[in-house]
This record gives C-alpha cells, sequence and structure tokens, in this order.
C-alpha cells in the first residue's frame, strides 16, 4: 500500500471510528439526533435491554470507536500488527452493528467492505 493511500484509508477508518460515537452521546442521553433516537432495545426492537444495557452497548461501542482510530494511527504508523488490530475491531464493529441494524445498517456495509479491503490486501500480501 502506497503511503498516500494509506493516509486516505486511515482517514476513513478515523472517520467509521468518530462516527461510533454518536452511539455513545445519544444512548447516555447526552444529545437527541432525529437519526439516531434513543431507545432501550436491539436487533429491530426484539430484544428489551433496558437502560442499564443500552449504556453498556453504547460503551462497547465506544471501544470499537477507539479501536478504529488506534487502527488508523497503526496504520499510518506501519505497526507490525495492524491488519490483525484492524480485522477484529471491525469484526467486533459488525457485530455491534448489526446488533443495532435499524440505524447502523450503513455501518455494517462499512464494516464489511473494511474486511473485503483487508483480506484482499491479505491475499494480495501472500501472493507476492
Amino acid at each position: 500500500m502506497t503511503r498516500y493511500s494509506s493516509y486516505l484509508v486511515a482517514v476513513a477508518l478515523a472517520v467509521h471510528g468518530l462516527i461510533h460515537f454518536l452511539g455513545v452521546v445519544v444512548y447516555f442521553e447526552l444529545l437527541q439526533l432525529a437519526d439516531l433516537p434513543y431507545k432501550t432495545t436491539l436487533l429491530g426492537g426484539a430484544v428489551a435491554v433496558g437502560g442499564t444495557g443500552i449504556r453498556v452497548f453504547a460503551v462497547l461501542t465506544a471501544v470499537a470507536g477507539v479501536g478504529f482510530l488506534v487502527s488508523a494511527v497503526a496504520l499510518v504508523t506501519n505497526w507490525r500488527y495492524w491488519w490483525s488490530l484492524l480485522f477484529a475491531v471491525t469484526a467486533f464493529s459488525l457485530v455491534l452493528t448489526a446488533l443495532d441494524w435499524t440505524v447502523a445498517s450503513m455501518g455494517v456495509l462499512a464494516n464489511l467492505a473494511i474486511l473485503v479491503g483487508l483480506v484482499g490486501y491479505r491475499f494480495r500480501a501472500t501472493v507476492r
């Protein structure tokens, strides 16, 4: 990956990570957003988790957000384990966004795109 493309990917990862924090501020009732309403259910309303449960979910979402920010830095600094870290964070984020599908469907697609890119990168790296 060229230095320029690493920076572009890192910016996209950082933005994805920051978007995770929208869920944190909404589910901790610090901010109201029309497109991301406060709720205490997951899986499209099928599972009631209550106020405490949604806050735990928000903390997990923050962990994923921090993971994407760290992954962006790891990629730019060419840290040896950037690929493994990003793969793990993206898989974790995919689970979280799938649980909150009704408002995070674009996050599911973003995570799938990241995973496809990671697998493609790894495949190209092993073929060389």
